[in-house]
């Protein structure tokens, strides 16, 4: 099934749920399933409250309700980047489940290569040397959609935006995944997409950005509230708000490191 099926979110909601295996890379719980409803059939990703690590500087809520948050917010943008998400009841109790996205693996949208190698007109944000002391640059893709997965990132204020979260979709889409500490009130931004940082956001961004301002007034706030506290949907706005007076992309915090570890 298609992410942009408009029957996913029903066939999350109330399909029957089988666990075909576990992401072992995941820090916390993921399981791989088959969702099926009415004779379709489509793999997911769920991801239950009960295997959660607690977080000391999240202690309100659940990852699972955040990713869900972050989706709202992703479809209120009509972007459509972050999968259809929703919290329901699953085999070990309630949790997160999102429609799987089938990935093209030998177009990454965010690498580490040797400076010689950065493909023509991606941005470069970082330049380190690897284990034995060679020069290799961090950089990703200057997609579209990648820019706009950015200005989402802020948006949410997402605190763990890794290299591997960005999926190249065999539909040629682009799709961010892992948004689990997302959303808190306090700026907390660390992320691999700091490409675009001090220059001017996209006409379309910030007409996208007014609307979605508009929403978290409204039916998107009440939506938010049900997975976050009232400061943290507060925050939204507040960023948003942030974002549209300064009309660029922000550039890193020097309170915090800027880029997760690791960043894959």
């Amino acid at each position: 099934m298609h992410p942009a099926d408009p029957g996913a979110t029903a066939l999350l909601t109330h399909g029957r749920i089988e666990v075909r295996g576990r992401l072992v890379d995941a820090s916390n719980a993921t399981l791989f399933c088959e969702v099926s409803h009415d004779g379709v059939t489509a793999e997911a990703v769920y991801k239950p409250v009960r295997g959660e690590r607690p977080l000391w500087d999240f202690p309100d809520g659940t990852l699972a309700g955040r990713e869900v948050a972050t989706y709202l917010v992703s479809a209120a943008t009509g972007w459509d980047l972050v999968p259809p998400t929703v919290l329901r009841d699953g085999p070990f109790g309630p949790g997160m489940l999102q429609l799987w996205v089938d990935t093209i693996t030998d177009q990454e949208l965010v690498d580490l290569v040797a400076p010689q190698k950065v493909p023509e007109g991606w941005r470069a944000v970082l330049r380190a040397h690897d284990r034995t002391g060679e020069p290799v640059v961090l950089t990703h893709s200057d997609h579209p959609a990648v820019r706009r997965l950015a200005v989402l990132d802020v948006v949410v204020n997402n605190a763990d935006r890794k290299g591997g979260h960005v999926l190249h979709g065999v539909d040629g889409a682009v799709y961010g995944v892992d948004h689990g500490i997302c959303l808190h009130a306090e700026d907390k931004l660390r992320t691999v997409l700091w490409g675009w940082l001090g220059e001017p956001l996209p006409e379309e961004s910030v007409a996208v950005l007014r609307r979605l301002r508009e929403d978290v007034d409204g039916a998107l706030g009440e939506r938010l509230a049900e997975h976050l506290t009232r400061a943290e949907v507060r925050a939204v706005a507040d960023r948003v708000d942030r974002l549209l007076t300064a009309g660029v992309f922000p550039e890193p915090s020097d309170e915090w490191p800027a880029i997760p570890w690791p960043a894959f």
